[in-house]
């Protein structure tokens, strides 16, 4: 068996196997024994997941310290605009330590981008836009915390490639099997 195993984690599901609470899982998607998450999305994200059976790939996936390239969409409240996409390429502090993204752009919501159930909530007054941020880095909640910090609240975040895999080939609660070679090209 291949690897690496490539999972769109749809909303509302966390990003391990078991809970005590009974919510959703990976387990609910996913029957592959001996596969780990490399890396975690809260339970309000959405996106590419890689999990792996093998733990020093494991690591080298989810450490800062190899620097992986991860590439979130995120809609935000409020209009993005180059200056303030600009802030979190220049970097913002955080209260555990400073952040800063590898880019940050203004985008349109890719045509490609499924809804989200549930829907994002909908404000008539207040505009909402999309960027694509890079980070190399993943601490807890650091997307939404980095976002936050200029003035736009995220909405919805997708984490839409890590490395050179992306999530577009999958529908939400998919998942495939891949060879580690196509995340670390």
């Amino acid at each position: 068996m291949p690897p690496i195993l490539i999972f769109n984690k749809p909303y509302g599901v966390l990003s391990q196997f078991t809970d005590a609470d009974k919510r959703k899982t990976l387990a609910h998607y996913i029957d592959a024994p001996g596969y780990y998450p490399a890396g975690r999305l809260d339970k309000d994200s959405e996106g590419l997941m890689v999990l792996t059976n093998d733990g020093a790939l494991q690591q080298r996936i989810s450490s800062p310290k190899f620097k992986l390239l991860k590439t979130y969409l995120i809609e935000v409240e409020g209009i993005a605009d180059t200056p303030a996409t600009a802030k979190l390429t220049h970097g913002v502090s955080l209260k555990d330590g400073p952040a800063k993204a590898i880019y940050a752009k203004p985008v349109d919501r890719p045509a490609a981008l499924w809804p989200r159930d549930p829907p994002v909530r909908f404000r008539q007054s207040i505009p909402t836009s999309w960027v694509e941020l890079g980070l190399k880095e993943g601490r807890n909640r650091q997307v939404r915390r980095m976002s936050a910090s200029v003035g736009l609240p995220t909405l919805r975040l997708v984490r839409v490639a890590i490395g050179q895999c992306s999530v577009w080939s999958l529908a939400p609660g998919e998942h495939a099997f891949l060879e580690a070679s196509e995340l670390l090209k």
